[in-house]
């Protein structure tokens, strides 16, 4: 098994308190949680990772699943001891996995602007091969018009205009990697095994992962519900910080 390279900030907030484990999108790091954080840290103890070749994480060296990015999140984690969870887009689907491979270790997830399955396996091969002639320079363009909402680049310019310089710092190897992991998943026909409750959040303005891929994911697991993010479109933690730390702190203090 592949254990893909990613890199976990340091934890903030109490220790003892309840861990928060927080997931990426693709082509974005961390950083993109940077203003949800605060206000989740005054309650819970709170990490977040950054993917293969993004933020700090090392580049991959060869290609990886979104199984196999889960268990490196598992493992960067501890491992041992439960944790609640909340993750956007590729980041939505490690939780998914992470749910579906060790459920005893998440108590709860939030599944972000995500799905069971994203979006069509050959464009995202396209976009892989793209990446590689072009660089990810190549989606700055596209990637700002379907993250971001009328308005959120002009309400948050500083936070937007950082997490479109990731983009373009990512490493294109493992930025490939990302996506060829993603036009593989597909876990659909496996949402009737999660257990754990699911919070499933769309963003109003969302067109990669519109409210129907979050509304499939509430009705498919045992304990769902569906919640809409206004103002945002696919990155609600940067768009909509304190909206996004609302539903997020109201869900994990019912069910964590």
């Amino acid at each position: 098994m592949t254990v893909p390279p990613i890199a976990l900030t340091q934890e903030y907030g109490p220790a003892g308190a309840p861990l928060v484990v927080l997931g990426p999108s693709i082509g974005t790091s961390s950083m993109l949680w940077e203003q949800v954080i605060p206000l989740l840290s005054d309650r819970f103890r709170v990490v977040a990772w950054d993917p293969p070749g993004h933020g700090r994480a090392r580049p991959a060296t060869e290609p990886f699943t979104m199984g196999e990015l889960a268990e490196a999140v598992a493992q960067a984690v501890g491992g041992s001891k439960p944790f609640l969870y909340a993750g956007v887009s590729l980041g939505g689907a490690v939780g998914l996995e992470l749910l579906l491979r060790h459920p005893e270790l998440v108590k709860a997830a939030a599944i972000v602007c995500s799905g069971a399955k994203i979006g069509d396996p050959g464009t995202w091969r396209e976009r892989a091969e793209q990446v590689r002639a072009q660089s990810t320079s190549a989606r700055i363009i596209p990637s700002a018009q379907v993250w971001f909402a009328p308005g959120s680049i002009e309400r948050e310019p500083d936070l937007t205009g950082r997490l479109l310089h990731v983009l373009q710092d990512a490493d294109d190897e493992s930025y490939a990697a990302c996506c060829e992991a993603l036009a593989e998943y597909d876990v659909r026909d496996r949402l009737g095994e999660i257990t754990a409750p699911v919070l499933a959040v769309w963003g109003e303005h969302d067109t990669a992962t519109p409210e129907a891929s979050a509304a499939e994911v509430a009705n498919g697991v045992r304990d769902g519900r569906l919640e809409r993010i206004a103002g945002a479109a696919h990155l609600p933690p940067a768009e909509r910080a304190q909206e996004t730390a609302d539903l997020l702190r109201d869900f994990f203090e019912a069910k964590g």
